[in-house]
């Protein structure tokens, strides 16, 4: 019986059909085989059995004790200076930024005896700056084993800079401004965040470097000159061995080329193929979505309260936001401000103001008696969780809500257990040794909310932070939250799509719309009296912005809607209509209702045991009424009836704008 393929094993199979045109497939053999035959005739002409005696020669061993002393001396100094200047061109951007790579990519690209010219014209007895190295230090690099090892970091450190350069490209800035904003300095976020995410490009360049300055000949003999012992390295080796000795000479070329393989081999999907980054992080399944089988539940357990959670500081919030957004906030301890809006209304932009992040907003904040406007993020005391949360990949689940407390100097002990406390809190205490690969979307947002609580901030900025999460899990986490934030110091903004945690969560519910505060109320009144179209969707209703005509609202499409409030003539206005407002009919209605249109039923939803039901009309805006099944069924309503709308004037509630 022949067993079936498995799946990643199929993929590997060329599908049915699919062809490989010959025009190309020529050209690419004759490329692999013009590659392979030299390498072919290395190992043909290589004289296996005077092998050994080749390679520990006294003249190859020096030759080889050398090579390894200069290759590993040009390593060193490709990444004292090439690190700085990978960051530089990846992060910084300045005049000339194009002449400089340009620069880094000079050597890769320049004939080797040529650098060694520019190198003796540079740094010789005679050049522009060999003199001085000369009369000041005593340093002469020519002909001296540190000329080999500048000549090998000149046309070896390209490959550093680029490697790393393009790995921190590829890093999203989110994660170090996380780090920042829980109070890691900018030497700190270096090196606990950016170096170990950039590790695999790191390697991959130190890899590559230390293999170049290895296999290095032009610039070397040229500006070094070639003295046994002192610059004489394995490459130069193999070009006398060639005169004197030719099967000597090819065993050092298997020699060269085997560490060359080795290295490539070793960087199989970092350099050479697809980069880690590229794949897909590994998820452990869960049966909720958000947390294991075996975990425990969050809900109906005794929370401990963290020692380090205590706050007898209380922290007032005073913001005056301009740029792309114009506003002012003003809070006192202990408030919760929902953020909504639109997409694109400046919610996000806002929290990255306070946090100092951008260049599209400034906030001159105050928190309590400190002007934190000046200071950099990580002195703020201001701690952020972005929409994805922003897990440091590297560490796991404990060290990732550590991190802030030890960015403020908590010993390590002490750090860990209050980051355990807070997983526990939040229901993901048995995660804790585990990386963020290995969690769900919904346990990874936990951490990232646990992560920002245990900083102790004196502001607490959270980007969506439970839109991640299940029904079920989200209502657990909602109750854990409003806990503490019942008893937090200092002032909590949540940008939200979601008006149950807008109403459940917040003291006040700021409306954004292009920059601007459109609305700074109590949930209940913004969900009475909503100023946004954008919000009244949000919450359910029917929202129709229009201007104030006698006893009507001229729409913008040229409808009309009758209102019983009178409003003064050219007003804007907005009208606010709840869907079980609205009332559907077969035939066009008699009687009391002073706003009738006919209408297309276009879409019906489900909410709970009601339907919402979309009626289209080209003598008014969309509208959603809220009925019965029993209703709907009566009415014989499906996709593309024909139905009429009614609304009394006295339904309909009339915000100005």
């Amino acid at each position: 019986m022949r067993r079936p393929l498995a799946p990643h094993t199929a993929g590997r199979f060329r599908a049915p059909g699919a062809r490989t045109p010959v025009v190309l497939a020529v050209p690419a053999l004759v490329a692999v085989a013009f590659l392979l035959l030299p390498l072919l005739g290395i190992l043909a002409r290589t004289n296996w059995g005077d092998l050994g005696t080749h390679l520990t020669s006294p003249g190859v061993l020096e030759a080889l004790r050398l090579s390894m002393l200069v290759s590993f001396s040009a390593l060193g100094l490709a990444l004292l200076l090439g690190v700085p200047l990978a960051w530089l061109l990846a992060r910084v951007s300045f005049r000339g930024k194009a002449l400089v790579r340009s620069l880094v990519l000079l050597p890769m690209v320049l004939p080797p005896t040529v650098g060694g010219v520019a190198l003796l014209l540079g740094f010789g007895r005679r050049g522009l700056l060999g003199p001085w190295l000369e009369d000041t230090f005593g340093i002469v690099l020519p002909f001296h084993t540190s000329g080999a090892v500048v000549a090998a970091t000149f046309v070896a450190m390209p490959f550093l800079v680029i490697s790393l350069e393009g790995t921190l490209a590829g890093l999203r800035p989110r994660y170090e401004e996380t780090a920042a904003s829980l109070g890691a300095s900018p030497v700190r976020v270096f090196r606990t965040v950016t170096l170990p995410m950039a590790a695999p490009g790191l390697a991959a360049g130190a890899a590559l470097t230390w293999a170049r300055a290895l296999g290095e000949f032009g610039a070397t003999i040229t500006f070094a000159g070639n003295l046994p012992g002192t610059t004489q390295t394995l490459p130069l080796q193999v070009y006398l061995l060639l005169q004197d000795s030719p099967e000597a000479a090819t065993s050092v070329s298997l020699l060269l080329l085997v560490i060359a393989m080795a290295v490539l081999i070793c960087l199989r999907g970092r350099w050479t193929g697809a980069t880690t980054a590229d794949r897909p992080a590994r998820r452990v399944p869960a049966a909720d979505g958000n947390g294991s089988p075996a975990a425990p539940s969050a809900a109906g357990t005794e929370e401990p309260a963290p020692a380090t959670v205590a706050h007898r500081e209380r922290w007032p919030l005073h913001a005056e936001v301009t740029g792309f957004n114009q506003l002012t906030l003003d809070a006192d301890p202990g408030t919760t401000i929902a953020v909504v809006g639109p997409n694109g209304a400046g919610k996000t932009t806002l929290l990255r103001a306070l946090l100092g992040l951008t260049p599209r907003a400034r906030a001159a904040l105050r928190l309590g008696d400190t002007d934190v406007t000046a200071l950099p993020p990580h002195r703020r005391g201001v701690a952020w969780v972005p929409q994805d949360g922003a897990l440091f990949p590297h560490l796991n689940a404990l060290h990732n809500t550590a991190y802030g407390l030890r960015a403020h100097g908590t010993p390590r002990g002490d750090a860990r257990r209050a980051a355990q406390q807070w997983l526990d809190r939040l229901g993901v205490g048995h995660l804790a040794h585990r990386k963020p690969a290995q969690l769900s979307g919904g346990q990874a947002q936990r951490v990232a909310l646990a992560r920002a609580l245990a900083a102790r901030p004196r502001l607490l900025l959270l980007d969506e932070p439970l839109a991640a999460l299940d029904q079920t899990t989200r209502a657990q986490v909602r109750h854990t939250l409003r806990g503490h934030l019942a008893d937090f110091g200092g002032v909590c903004l949540i940008v939200t799509h979601d008006p149950v945690e807008a109403v459940s969560l917040a003291d006040r519910v700021l409306v954004l719309d292009d920059g601007r505060a459109l609305q700074d109320a109590p949930p209940a009144e913004v969900t009475r009296h909503p100023r946004s179209p954008w919000v009244a969707r949000m919450l359910g209703r029917n929202a129709w912005p229009g201007t104030v005509t006698g006893e009507a609202l001229a729409l913008p499409d040229g409808g009309r809607l009758v209102i019983a409030d009178p409003l003064p003539d050219g007003a804007r206005a907005l009208a606010i209509i709840a869907p079980e407002a609205v009332s559907l009919h077969v035939e066009r209605p008699t009687g009391s209702p002073r706003n009738v249109w006919p209408g297309t039923v276009r879409e019906l939803t489900s909410v709970g045991s009601r339907l919402r039901v979309l009626v289209t009309s080209p003598e008014a805006p969309d509208l959603v009424a809220e009925i019965t099944p029993s209703a709907a069924l009566e009415l014989g309503l499906a996709d593309g009836v024909s139905v009429w709308t009614s609304v009394k004037a006295t339904e309909v509630s009339v915000v100005t704008l």
